[in-house]
Formats: C-alpha cells, structure tokens, sequence
C-alpha cells in the first residue's frame, strides 16, 4: 500500500517501486484509514511510524516518507521536520510559500542554500522491515514565488537550482539523476532491498 493522500507523493512512491512485482494500492482505493501522531525526533522515526501504522490498518506491506527542506541559515527558527506546519496548522500552500520566503527574504546568495531530507519506510503488518533517511541535493530558496497554482510538494515550487535556472519541480529526469536527486537515491535502495529479500507471497 502507498501510505499516502498526496498524489504527488503517490507519483514519487510509484517511481520508487518502480519494476517491483508489487500491485501497487492507495488507501482511498482500499478504504482504510490510520492515526498517525508524526512527533518522532527524525524524519526516518516519523516514516517508520506511518508506515507501521498503515501496515496495520490495511494488514498489509505498506511504504511511508516523511521530508522536509535543511535550511542552515535559519538555524533553530526553522525545523525540517516542521516544513508543512511553518506557517500553523490550518496555513495553505500558498501561505507555507510566502511564510517561507519572508523567513529567508534576510538572505541573500549562500546563505539561501537549502536542502532536502526525506525518510522513507517499509513495513508487514505493523513489523517495520527497512527505513532509511539521506539528504538530498543542494539548492537554494527563490527570492519570489512564481506566478500560478501552487502544488502538492509546495515547498519544490520556491527550492531554486541556478545551475539550471528551475525550481525542483520543473527540473527534467536526467537533470534530478545528475543532482543524486533524493528519490532516485531512495528507488535505488529499495529496489535493492527487495531484490536481495523477496519471496512471494510474505510472510
């Protein structure tokens, strides 16, 4: 099960999983639901909590992820693990933008250097099997948000790499393969997980 309600993080799951004998399910298609608290101390314990607790709920393998922006010159006004609460619990995407921006509108050249830190998880019926946590390539925060809709993964809309003139979300397969892009870091450690491990059916 993709232990997700994002579809751009049920995009990125699928990546991952990608030339795996699995049937790949969304909890809506299941009709299942789990609680969740996301207060772990790292980004891997928060994953390894959603992925355990899906697993439960829909007694099955189940993939979870837990990410968010590294921005060193915020130092402790700013916590990765807190991007999408940055602007309070009821802010939208577009806020969450403009928050972060007025945060970073201090900074300018080095000192808006950002990366990105993404856990991802696997679990069997509420037993965890294999997590990691890498952190991703290093870009820079926008000086202004670009005109239009602001997507699921909101943050990728302001992450900025100069070296192509493009925000996250708008970089090109083979642009993401030459950064060491997180999920292409991430699908290669789980396709070599269950390459080395499966056998059909779990048990």
């Amino acid at each position: 099960m993709l232990a997700s309600g994002n579809g751009e993080k049920l995009g990125a799951f699928r990546t991952v999983l990608d030339g795996l004998p699995f049937n790949l399910i969304t909890p809506a298609e299941l009709g299942v639901a789990a609680s969740t608290q996301e207060c772990g101390d790292t980004h891997e314990a928060i994953a390894l909590e959603k992925a355990v607790e899906w697993s439960k709920a829909g007694s099955m393998l189940a993939i979870a992820s837990d990410g968010g922006l590294v921005i060193p010159a915020l130092g402790h006004s700013w916590e990765s693990r807190h991007t999408r609460r940055s602007a309070g619990t009821d802010a939208d995407d577009a806020r969450r933008v403009d928050r972060l921006l007025e945060l970073m509108d201090p900074y300018r050249g080095s000192d808006r250097a950002a990366s990105w830190a993404e856990a991802l998880a696997i679990a069997y019926k509420g037993r965890a099997l294999v997590s990691w946590q890498i952190l991703g390539a290093t870009g820079e925060i926008a000086q202004v948000r670009q005109p239009g809709p602001v997507s699921e993964f909101w943050a990728f809309t302001v992450w900025y790499f100069p070296s192509y003139g493009k925000s996250y979300n708008d970089l090109t397969p083979q642009e993401l393969l030459s950064l060491n892009d997180h999920w292409t870091r991430l699908g290669q450690l789980v396709r070599r997980f269950f390459r080395s491990i499966y056998v059909s059916p779990l048990d």
